[in-house]
């Protein structure tokens, strides 16, 4: 292997062709639950760099792990053990190419971290709405590759929704530009989509042209607590009556959940949580003005008082009051790891089932494992939920993972099933769900992606192993 990191060395710059000292950040998974070895770890700094990376791996057959920053919660973005793989990072790729404020387009490079991109958006007066928790080192090619979601779904759609164009380098080391800022292109397949969302297993994403919108006059968030699931739905029917397009953001959170945070987070000071199962967690959005924000919100939530389906709510009184009840929402995956390892389930079912999915779902794990402790939230607006299982208390957690983690998935993806919804809803497939795609999609959907995998990747260098394994 020698010649070919010569090669890549010649590519890329020495001190950019990474194969000694620590690199656990590269080959370590966020969630610490694997932990791979590379041959190198290379990181170009243009589209043509990564062309040759990929020719030269191609030529000497060897496989590519495309990575960004390496937040990922399936396992999709780190080596393997057999020390044979590029882990080829793209963080050096983070420009802002271009914003055509006219055409409401923020072209960037694969590298650039969410936040960055935020910002950039913010300073010409727009917005660029995905969020998500690790928004300040997440990267658009990340976002895009595993199809992210977040927090304003329900208003904006996920990555793929704001995506109008791509530009990738194929698997035969060719760079294809699709970087259209068109929202009307009817000239044949969408290979845009194609990958959006394959986690690196058909090229890899180097620059994206995103959709941006104006900013809001006003963004007011509410935290109430809902006396059942089911007026946590019935609510989010009523907040899209009241807010129409206003309505960016609707998060549910389980009484344990929250509780994770009060115990390890004192500080945040979790409101209203201690005497009702869920609280709900509302964002609105509006253009008009802040008064006309607040006229809505208050009418909804009196409405929502009426009729019995909220108990009790606050309304944040300014922005910084806002990012308070926002990070308590998003402190419930570090509380929870505070509390020990967990098996993590990112699921989607219709919302209108999810109450009975939990009902049916909590009494079948709740028979299986005595004192399981479950750790629900997640984004309701969009039926999306991290329906996470937490080891009984004063257990051994990583005890409770190894005889437990197969059964536990096993009861909560046939219940996904059974409910028809999705084992995947916003963090991909990588290789710790790769396995039960067997079980969870139709032969036919199966064999087409077999087909174009072999059709784009014939030698299966890009990600193997991931999403569709061969």
């Amino acid at each position: 292997m020698k010649a070919l990191l010569d090669q890549l060395r010649s590519i890329a710059g020495e001190a950019n062709v990474l194969t000694e000292g620590d690199l656990s950040a590269w080959e370590h998974d966020w969630r610490k639950r694997s932990q791979g070895k590379s041959l190198a770890v290379v990181r170009p700094a243009t589209n043509m760099q990564v062309a040759q990376i990929v020719q030269a791996c191609a030529a000497a057959s060897v496989t590519i792990v495309p990575q960004g920053g390496n937040t990922g919660l399936v396992v999709g973005s780190t080596p393997d053990e057999s020390g044979t793989q590029i882990v080829l990072s793209l963080q050096r790729m983070n420009a802002v190419r271009e914003i055509d404020a006219a055409n409401l387009t923020i072209t960037v490079e694969a590298g650039c971290v969410l936040q960055a991109v935020q910002q950039a958006a913010q300073a010409e007066g727009l917005l660029f709405p995905l969020s998500l928790a690790a928004e300040g080192s997440c990267t658009i090619g990340g976002n895009l590759s595993t199809n992210a979601g977040g927090t304003q779904v329900v208003r904006y759609g996920n990555a793929r929704d704001l995506c109008l164009g791509l530009e990738v380098v194929t698997a035969g080391g060719e760079v294809w530009n699709g970087l259209s800022g068109l929202r009307k292109d009817n000239t044949g397949y969408d290979l845009r989509d194609l990958f959006i969302g394959s986690e690196g297993t058909l090229g890899i994403i180097t620059a994206a042209t995103m959709k941006l919108y104006p900013l809001p006059a006003s963004t007011l968030t509410a935290w109430a607590a809902v006396p059942s699931l089911e007026s946590a739905v019935e609510l989010l029917g009523m907040a899209h009556r009241h807010l129409g397009a206003g309505l960016t953001g609707f998060e549910v959170m389980g009484q344990f959940a929250l509780s994770l945070v009060a115990r390890h987070y004192p500080q945040m000071r979790v409101p209203l949580y201690k005497q009702w199962p869920y609280c709900v967690l509302i964002e609105n959005s509006d253009h008009e003005s802040d008064l006309h924000a607040r006229t809505q919100f208050e009418r909804l939530l009196e409405s929502a008082m009426e009729e019995g389906l909220v108990t009790d709510a606050v309304v944040a009184e300014n922005l910084t009051q806002a990012h308070q009840l926002w990070h308590i929402r998003e402190s419930i995956p570090l509380a929870q790891a505070e509390e020990g390892l967990n098996i993590k389930h990112d699921i989607s079912i219709p919302v209108s089932r999810i109450p009975e999915f939990c009902e049916v779902t909590d009494a079948l794990l709740s028979e299986a494992i005595p004192d399981v402790r479950l750790v629900n939230f997640g984004h309701l607006g969009d039926g999306n939920l991290h329906y996470n299982v937490q080891a009984p208390a004063g257990g051994d957690n990583a005890a409770f993972l190894r005889k437990w983690e197969e059964r536990v998935n096993t009861i909560v993806f046939d219940s996904v099933r059974n409910f028809s919804g999705s084992i995947s809803a916003e963090h991909g497939v990588g290789s710790l769900k790769a396995g039960k795609l067997l079980d969870h999609k139709s032969p036919v959907a199966l064999e087409m992606m077999r087909s174009i995998k072999r059709a784009l990747d014939p030698n299966n260098t890009m990600n193997p192993g991931r999403v569709i394994r061969a």
